[in-house]
């Protein structure tokens, strides 16, 4: 059954054949769904919609005899059209299926409002547009509860409408406060920062913060633009003019290292072994003085002045080996001389035998010539011992003929002598005391040249 089975009041007279079809009603065009849920508060204040179907047609209207179509409301009944096409029930049927239209539309303002989506104010006019139509409303329904509805819609509108703009004025001062905090972080790292890759890294990952951050007007976000955009450009300048310098640094320690492989080229032919290794040994200081020359030739300079290096070092390394093994033979025929000397030369028994093996012994020894640093000190310490016993025995055998000492042990006996006869006569006159005392010093001058006698022998 469609609308040209249907009239209004206004156009009764019509017949089913001759009624034109009615024009559809304006109304507010159904907006967007509702997009992320409204805040707690905001969910309390204005609860969400929930749809009101027409309910029992019987309740809310009614055709006459005539074919008219009333309308049932709390305030008494009023006619809302005609039907001539069929019986009354598919009458009722199709203007309560008008009242759900109608509802449908009062449903999608109630969810914008609730929805916070778009300008409350314009759905509050669209809803005022409607509860100012619905008293000629052709339609068959609870028409009350949705006049309810709509008086609702325009009463909370402005409660939405002040809490949307505080909510934005918020978001809008949040939003300004977060691109003024990423400012004054890209502004310190544009006047101090040294750190070049982390800096720039962090200056990028800013951006893409500061474009993540919406709600702020066109003339605040141009002027805290501007402070991150001069903050940059600071930052890339003095990072510009920082390897601008390290590239100079760099062709200056190229030419320096240039100039050190030369010097370590000529070097590296020199058989001045000890001298040459100083050379070289500050030639590598000076290298390291001198800095990192450009990445794609630093590595080949440091090859070209290591090979010279090697030449020079490997060529002293073959004549030390070689020198090594000469040493080596020296210290085992030393080793094989003085094995035969510790057993042969024997001071004690006959020390100019023993003096004239130690001399044949010590031209050998030089002949010999160099042993290895290391095996030194023990070879020359065997040598030692022998030198040190034939030194000894030559003391034993002067201190056993020195004249003055064997001299020197016979007039201490000599007096001891003396003093022994002279207390002997002193007893021979009874002077026993005097004896006595003569006897203490001949026992004293006694034991003088038992003592004299001894250095001699020993």
């Amino acid at each position: 059954m469609t609308d040209s089975d249907a009239t209004t009041p206004e156009d009764t007279s019509a017949t089913p054949s001759a009624a034109p079809k009615p024009r559809p009603k304006p109304g507010p065009k159904p907006g967007p769904r509702p997009g992320p849920q409204p805040t707690a508060a905001s969910a309390v204040s204005h609860p969400a919609p929930h749809p009101v179907p027409h309910g029992d047609v019987h309740k809310f209207g009614r055709v006459d005899d005539d074919g008219g179509v009333w309308l049932i409301t709390a305030s008494g009944e009023r006619q809302v059209g005609s039907w001539q096409a069929g019986d009354a029930e598919q009458g009722l049927a199709h203007f309560a299926r008008r009242f759900d239209d109608l509802a449908t539309e009062v449903e999608i303002l109630e969810e914008r409002l609730a929805a916070r989506s778009g300008d409350p104010r314009k759905t509050q006019v669209a809803a005022a547009h409607l509860l100012e139509t619905l008293p000629e409303a052709a339609v068959v329904g609870d028409v009350d509860a949705l006049a309810a509805r709509l008086a609702s819609i325009t009463q909370t509108a402005d409660d939405v409408a002040a809490s949307v703009k505080a909510e934005r004025e918020q978001a809008r001062t949040e939003a300004i406060a977060k691109k003024e905090e990423l400012c004054t972080e890209a502004e310190a790292i544009g006047s101090d920062s040294n750190q070049w890759k982390a800096s720039g890294d962090r200056l990028r990952a800013i951006l893409d913060e500061w474009r993540a951050v919406k709600g702020i007007d066109r003339k605040t976000d141009d002027v805290l633009w501007k402070r991150y955009a001069k903050a940059r450009d600071a930052f890339n300048r003095r990072r510009g003019a920082h390897f601008a310098e390290l590239d100079r640094e760099r062709a200056g320690a190229k030419v320096r290292k240039e100039e050190l492989i030369e010097r370590a080229q000529e070097l590296s032919s020199s058989t001045d072994w000890g001298p040459t290794a100083g050379k070289f040994r500050d030639l590598l200081t000076e290298w390291k003085a001198a800095g990192r020359a450009p990445r794609d030739t630093d590595d080949a300079l440091w090859q070209q002045f290591k090979a010279a290096q090697d030449v020079f070092f490997a060529a002293r390394n073959a004549v030390t080996a070689e020198r090594d093994t000469e040493f080596s033979a020296n210290a085992d025929a030393k080793r094989e001389l003085l094995d035969a000397a510790e057993r042969s030369i024997d001071p004690a028994a006959n020390l100019e035998a023993a003096r004239r093996e130690f001399r044949s012994f010590q031209a050998r020894w030089d002949e010999l010539g160099k042993v290895p640093r290391e095996q030194m000190q023990s070879l020359e310490g065997r040598a030692r011992a022998i030198e040190r016993r034939i030194r000894d025995a030559e003391q034993t055998h002067w201190q056993q003929s020195d004249p003055e000492a064997q001299a020197r042990a016979a007039q201490f006996a000599e007096r001891a002598a003396q003093f022994e006869d002279q207390a002997r006569k002193a007893e021979e006159r009874g002077k026993a005391s005097d004896a006595r005392k003569l006897r203490e010093q001949a026992e004293q001058w006694r034991q003088w040249a038992d003592t004299a006698q001894s250095a001699i022998e020993s």
